[in-house]
């Protein structure tokens, strides 16, 4: 498995988080054309107290956010909206770590119900938005960001999850 899940919220169970996450981040190295079986990330669900402290202790935001990633790697690109580099090569029998990621649910909860989105596509853009930052794909730059989003979108339509980035949710 690509993904090892650790659920600190019991409250994840619900929307089935370990399966979610397999399937969104195995998406994206699919999509990448980089082999699932050769990498692992890790992912903690948590809450949004938990989140806080994380957000404080490695942005200095002392404020919960939906999710938040740590790459094992520097992949990112030098020019703006250009490709990254890519992984260290991994055999499936010694996975190449990517990073870490964590993810709140009080947070995905809210922003799901004012998007007017579910939250399992909520969530699910969230771990394929962090898999993509592990895979050193960042926001900051408007053409960074046009490469991130538009791989997201392509994405989530092969999981059958309308645009996020569009105005009432797949309007």
């Amino acid at each position: 498995m690509l993904t090892e899940t650790i659920l600190e919220d019991d409250r994840w169970h619900g929307v089935g988080f370990a399966g979610l996450a397999e399937t969104a981040a195995t998406a994206v190295l699919n999509h990448l054309e980089l082999p699932p079986e050769g990498y692992e990330i890790a992912v903690l669900a948590c809450d949004d107290a938990r989140i806080a402290t994380l957000n404080a202790d490695f942005r200095g935001k002392p404020q919960p956010t939906n999710v938040l990633s740590w790459p094992a790697w520097d992949l990112s690109a030098e020019n703006d909206g250009g490709d990254p580099d890519l992984p260290p090569e991994a055999e499936p029998d010694d996975p190449e770590p990517l990073g870490d990621i964590a993810i709140a649910l009080e947070t995905c909860q809210r922003e799901a119900t004012e998007q007017g989105k579910t939250v399992t596509d909520h969530v699910t853009h969230l771990i394929v938005h962090a898999t993509l930052h592990l895979l050193g794909y960042d926001h900051i730059r408007d053409g960074d960001a046009t490469l991130m989003e538009s791989l997201e979108t392509v994405i989530l339509g092969k999981l059958g999850i309308a645009d996020p980035y569009m105005d009432n949710y797949g309007a």
